[in-house]
This record gives structure tokens, C-alpha cells and sequence, in this order.
């Protein structure tokens, strides 16, 4: 069998044991990106900027029209627990 063939098997069999609940796949909470903002006391507009975003694409997260992605979601977390964080690591990009 090919190299792609096996890697098709292999990613079914993955898909299997996740939706089984088992293998090493990690399910995280689902964040609210409302909850976040108002938690950081940011505009839409700021909270937007802070995600490196536009501002309607932030909104359609809020609306629930589009759904917060994997590495967007844990830079939703940082925000909640340590929003500073986040500025000063923007401010300090070349």
C-alpha cells in the first residue's frame, strides 16, 4: 500500500478513537469570547486589535455566526487570565 494510503488509514483510525473519546487527542472547553472581552474590559474594537483581527470577523465570534478556532481560542485564554501579557508581547514585536 502507499505512503498516502496508510496516512489515510492512520488519520481514520485517529478520527475513530477521538470521536470514541480515547486516544491522545485533547478537547478544550469551548471559550466565549464575550465573557473574555467584558473579563478584560475591551471594546469590540480593541479586542479585535488585540486578536490581531477584524473587527467583524470579532463580531461574527460574539454573534455566534463563526466558529473561535483552535490557536485563537488559547489566545482568548491568555487574554482572560493575562491580558497584559498579550500587549506586551505585541508591543515588543519588531
Amino acid at each position: 500500500m502507499s505512503t498516502f494510503g496508510e496516512d489515510l488509514i492512520q488519520s481514520l483510525n485517529e478520527a475513530l478513537a477521538h470521536a470514541k473519546g480515547e486516544g491522545p487527542a485533547i478537547v478544550h472547553a469551548p471559550v466565549a469570547p464575550r465573557k473574555v472581552r467584558k473579563h478584560a474590559k475591551l471594546t469590540q474594537a480593541q479586542m479585535a486589535a488585540l486578536m490581531g483581527m477584524s473587527l467583524s470577523g470579532y463580531r461574527k465570534w460574539e454573534q455566534g455566526t463563526r466558529r473561535v478556532s483552535g490557536p485563537a481560542a488559547t489566545l482568548l485564554r491568555i487574554i482572560e487570565h493575562e491580558p497584559n501579557a498579550v500587549r506586551r508581547a505585541l508591543l515588543s514585536s519588531p
